[in-house]
Formats: C-alpha cells, structure tokens, sequence
C-alpha cells in the first residue's frame, strides 16, 4: 500500500525530529525548509544546516527541498506588526506567509497534503495554524493535514531527540523584529 504523500514545512530540526517520528510510518514525506523569516542569514543557514545533518543522521528515508531565502518578502509581509510581541497578529502573518508558500509548493509538486512542524512549539498557536492551513487548503484546492503536534508530550519528545542528536537548539524563532 502507498502511503499519502506529505509536504512538511519544517521551521527547524529539533522541533521536525518529533513531527517526523509520529509522520514517517504513515506518510511519504518531503520536508520543505521555507523561512524567509529568519534573521540574520548566518543563523537561517545555521538552522539549514542542521535540518540536513538531521535528515542524513536520522533514520528515515526523506528528501528535504529549501524555498527561496528571501527576507525581504518577509518584511514587506509583516509591515507594521514588528513592534507586536511574539503571539501575536505578527505571528499569524508569519504562519500564513509560510504556509501558502508550502501549500502552492505542495499543490504544484502534486502532494496530496501539506502539514508544518510549526505547532509542536508551546509558543506557536496551533488553532491558528490549523485555521490558516484549511483557508489556503480550501483556496488552492490541496488538503491540509491538521495537527497539534505539542499534544502528546511532542515537545518533550522534541528536546529528548535534540539531546540525542546533539541539535542546535535556537534562543528564538526567527524573526528577532
């Protein structure tokens, strides 16, 4: 039997570790690593480069494909929230830049599903996530998978994987606005 094919935005390694455990049996999975948001560029490739040291070291058998570095487009996306605080109205523009990045990348590539690693955060809105994700879903016709990959201990498990594999775990999420 073939499994679904999955588009997974990945904002990092050690929250993908956890995402890509509870996914893998059931899906066949590309990660897609798409975050323009990340400031400054040493630290997008820094977190680049562990996501491919993960994928390498881990177990599973999943291709990763990198979106554009463009954080110019970031900015002009949250243009007037950078003084709003983690949490808020800026984040869920963020969410939805990313998204439908992955969603329109997902749709063109032909994976029947799109999903982001984003909710396995305490700090991320998965309610948020999972009401962006079915609006793009719904506007460009591809399936989104819903989840709240916190539920669980996921992110314990997430931290428990990064010991393991010695992940570079960030101070935070990326923008620095």
């Amino acid at each position: 039997m073939d499994k679904p094919s999955l588009l997974l935005h990945s904002c990092c390694a050690p929250c993908c570790s956890a995402v890509l455990e509870r996914l893998a049996a059931n899906y066949g999975i590309t990660v897609f690593y798409y975050n323009p948001n990340i400031f400054p560029e040493e630290e997008y490739r820094r977190r680049l480069s562990e996501q491919k040291r993960f994928l390498n070291e881990a177990r599973y058998e999943i291709a990763l494909t990198e979106g554009e570095y463009a954080p110019e487009r970031f900015k002009s996306a949250v243009k007037g929230l950078e003084s709003l605080p983690e949490g808020s109205e800026r984040c869920f523009k963020c969410y939805e830049f990313r998204l439908r990045e992955t969603a329109k990348t997902a749709k063109a590539r032909d994976f029947e599903y799109f999903t982001t690693t984003l909710s396995v955060s305490p700090r991320k809105n998965a309610g948020k996530i999972n009401e962006i994700s079915a609006a793009l879903a719904g506007e460009l016709g591809i399936k989104s998978l819903y989840a709240d990959f916190k539920k669980k201990d996921g992110y314990k498990r997430s931290a428990e994987l990064s010991r393991e594999y010695g992940l570079y775990r960030q101070k935070y999420c990326g923008c620095g606005l």
